[in-house]
């Protein structure tokens, strides 16, 4: 009895049900580009450590005939060209410490000579090569190790290039107003980047500039 008095429960068919909140999720967003950037640099490392180990087997086993790497490589500039790149993850870092902590100008400043150091490098390396070309007549097929320079050399420079893009394009952004929160999402991803190829020289300097003579 006392189930038939107690009031009927009315059931809302799956069609009437409430839609799904949209803004579920938002927040865990910004932890998958992380998760995907992280992803890429692991991926990113692995090749670059074939190439590395690539450099050393073929410099090892390789032809003798042509220019070596103790006839080739001046210290000097490579030393310029690294100081340039390691100063500038100073100055991304810094440049991010800045944005945190709401100095737009300063994040502006330093984020632009980040790119100058970048581009400093690039210039660098392209002075690097003339040389090698034209005065000690290293081009990729003169002998194994021509190659696996070129090859080494050239894919961190191609990555140097996409990083000084990528900060071109957050500088502009930033410039136009765009950039949002005290931590944009764009800003950190293109820092972890310009870090990595930063580490991945130092690792290229001493395995092709310093052991590698």
């Amino acid at each position: 009895m006392t189930d038939a008095a107690a009031p009927h429960e009315k059931v809302m068919p799956e069609s009437e049900a409430a839609p799904p909140d949209p803004t579920l999720g938002i927040e865990a967003r910004p932890e998958l580009h992380k998760v995907g950037m992280i992803c890429f640099l692991v991926s990113e490392a692995s090749f670059f450590s074939t190439l590395i180990m690539a450099y050393v087997i073929f410099l090892r086993h390789g032809s003798e005939t042509g220019p070596t790497p103790a006839q080739v490589f001046t210290l000097p500039l490579v030393l310029v060209n690294t100081a340039a790149l390691i100063l500038s993850s100073f100055t991304v870092h810094f440049a991010e410490k800045a944005l945190h902590a709401g100095k737009t100008a300063a994040f502006r400043l330093l984020w632009l000579a980040t790119i100058v150091l970048g581009t400093g490098f690039l210039v660098g390396t392209m002075y690097e090569w003339n040389e090698l070309i034209h005065t000690h007549g290293l081009t990729i097929g003169v002998n194994m190790f021509g190659s696996t320079y070129y090859t080494l050399v050239g894919f961190h420079a191609f990555h140097v290039t996409i990083g000084v893009i990528s900060l071109a394009a957050v500088l502009l952004v930033s410039l136009r107003g765009e950039l949002r929160g005290a931590h944009p999402m764009p800003v950190t991803l293109v820092g972890w980047y310009w870090h990595f190829v930063d580490v991945v020289w130092v690792f290229v300097f001493l395995v092709v500039y310093v052991v590698g003579r």
